[in-house]
């Protein structure tokens, strides 16, 4: 492997040493195992109706695997927290899910459900009845209360779109910027919930937007709310910004909808897919605001500092470790594979930058592959025009193709002096156009 310039031996020490396992102070740094999520601490993270939403999809998941014991404790879970509400459709779905398998404590309670629906009905038309007597009177206040008070009924028995018209009316009847951002907050709440990140966007925006400046914990919560909405679109460089942006004033406010540990996830890894090198050190590592996000979750602090560092095969090692956990993850499952393709393409463009050569051997070693696969990615970076090489297959090295500096300098020159050129007789015409006045006859002849 050769350098550019001298500078470059410690470098290929480094790497070498990292694909090599030779440097002793970092074999000791322990790997964090991929071992079996804890269902019970991952769901005391959240509350309200995500949590029971987390448990099922990770439940669902699980049974795809055949993993049938995290899928019972999921659904055990989840069964709990739902006869904690009054989400009886809900309750009917995981109780047919269970199938019996967890004893009769878990078999359909008809009783309950009956019960619950007796007293829904009872509370939807005292709702109905007060919502009428606000609107005969007249009063914008109560109004916005009535419908209010409709929203959370159909959100907390799991009609979510009756839920969202509900909230969104209540702004023909608001009267000061809080109400307007509480009804944006609401409706941001279901519409992250029915999967509409479109009007997630939309009301983040209209939040925004009120007169009066916003407490950082709503801020937050904001900032939170886009990033999912970008994230879900695939913009994962926008959502690193806003998850990057999301103030330490979080806590545990939002964990209706988000966790802080969710937070240093998604922000670190779609910062590590899309952000280069200098953006990666400014804007993450040196982030003291987001440093306390990383610390909750130290697997994503060390794969991106490892990352910065050229420590690949310590990086992937991490990503392996969290991928089956993250693919458990309700907002990222489905964007894992991609971040992760991301995240190795630019560590391989990022180790082969600074040579004039490389030995694939040498570069297989570091990333934990064969030289057979490893000319399968190279090729396909090299086709795509991200790394500017060609592969030597027979002596397996790849050799950086570097633009002909000379030959660029005197074409920009001279593209340069066909501009000037171009602008002096442009200024010539119109100084001769001025002066015989060609502007002042012509409309006189009109």
């Amino acid at each position: 492997m050769e350098g550019d310039d001298e500078t470059s031996g410690p470098m290929i020490d480094e790497i070498y040493a990292n694909g090599d396992g030779g440097d002793n102070n970092r074999a000791r740094k322990p790997i964090f195992s991929g071992d079996q999520l804890d269902i019970e601490v991952y769901a005391s993270l959240y509350a309200g109706r995500t949590k029971i939403m987390r448990l099922l999809f990770l439940a669902d998941r699980c049974g795809e695997k055949n993993n049938t014991t995290m899928q019972l404790d999921a659904l055990r879970m989840a069964h709990d927290e739902i006869k904690k509400g009054e989400n009886t459709q809900l309750f009917r779905e995981v109780v047919q899910k269970i199938d019996g398998r967890l004893g009769p404590d878990y078999d359909m309670d008809m009783a309950w459900a009956e019960n619950v629906d007796r007293r829904a009905e009872q509370k939807k038309e005292k709702l109905e009845n007060e919502l009428n007597a606000y609107r005969t009177n007249l009063i914008k206040e109560s109004i916005r209360m009535g419908y209010n008070d409709f929203g959370d009924f159909y959100y907390s028995h799991g009609q979510l779109g009756d839920a969202f018209k509900s909230y969104v009316r209540t702004r023909d009847y608001c009267t000061t910027s809080k109400h307007i951002i509480h009804m944006c907050m609401s409706a941001i709440l279901v519409s992250i919930e029915m999967g509409q990140f479109t009007h997630v966007t939309s009301y983040v925006s209209k939040a925004e937007q009120a007169p009066e400046s916003l407490d950082l914990i709503t801020v937050a919560k904001l900032r939170c709310a886009a990033g999912l909405a970008n994230l879900e679109a695939k913009k994962y460089k926008l959502a690193a910004r806003k998850f990057l942006e999301v103030g330490s004033e979080l806590g545990s406010h939002y964990n209706d909808v988000i966790a802080s540990q969710d937070v240093a996830t998604y922000g670190g890894l779609c910062a590590l897919a899309t952000f280069d090198r200098s953006e990666l050190k400014s804007k993450v590592i040196d982030n003291i605001n987001f440093r306390n996000f990383l610390e909750l979750v130290p697997e994503v602090r060390e794969l991106i500092n490892d990352f910065y560092s050229s420590h690949y095969a310590s990086c992937l090692e991490y990503l392996g470790n969290l991928k089956a956990n993250l693919l458990l993850d309700i907002h990222l499952h489905d964007h894992v594979e991609t971040l992760y393709d991301q995240i190795r393409h630019k560590a391989l463009i990022q180790y082969t930058h600074p040579f004039v050569s490389v030995d694939l051997n040498m570069m297989a070693n570091a990333f934990k592959t064969t030289v057979t696969g490893l000319e399968k990615e190279l090729e396909a970076l090299i086709t795509d025009n991200q790394i500017q090489a060609r592969i030597d297959s027979h002596n397996k090295i790849l050799y950086a193709r570097h633009a002909d500096q000379r030959n660029a300098t005197f074409q920009r020159v001279l593209e340069t002096g066909r501009v000037f050129d171009r602008d002096v007789r442009d200024m010539l015409l119109r100084s001769n156009l001025i002066k015989h006045e060609h502007n002042l006859r012509a409309s006189r002849k009109l």
